[in-house]
């Protein structure tokens, strides 16, 4: 059974270990796994595009993993990630306001991608002990 966490919307994680055709949960552990890896791979990319000053792909990044975490339900992870993305197209939290002020956005994508960061570890010990707890 899935550890109840904030983190986490059970209804839409539910539906992709719907998807396992066995008791294994060999289906759905993959989709997990590869995100992990993806994730980890989006967040490197980020600290290089942070330290390059580089919003766009900031922003790019952020939607990107935005879906994905979407896609799995990991809700507090896919807003972190929405505000990155806001962030990187120059706007505020909510992407409704401008914001020129470059230092203040750095800082903000900097606290921002840190709290992503968080919510992943977080995640991942959370999926990681259900999937072992699973084959066991």
């Amino acid at each position: 059974m899935l550890e109840q966490s904030d983190s986490i919307d059970t209804t839409t994680f539910e539906q992709i270990l719907e998807m396992d055709d066995d008791d294994d949960r060999d289906f759905s552990k993959s989709i997990v796994y590869d995100y992990f890896q993806q994730a980890q791979s989006t967040f490197t990319k980020m600290d290089t595009s942070l330290d390059k000053r580089d919003f766009p792909q900031l922003s790019d990044l952020g939607h990107f993993l935005k879906g994905s975490s979407a896609t799995l339900g990991l809700t507090k992870l896919k807003d972190s990630c929405e505000k990155i993305q806001h962030y990187g197209k120059r706007k505020d939290e909510t992407g409704t306001r401008d914001e020129s002020d470059e230092e203040l956005l750095l800082g903000r994508l900097r606290s921002t991608i840190d709290d992503a960061k968080q919510e992943f570890n977080e995640i991942e010990r959370l999926l990681r002990r259900f999937y072992r707890d699973e084959s066991s």
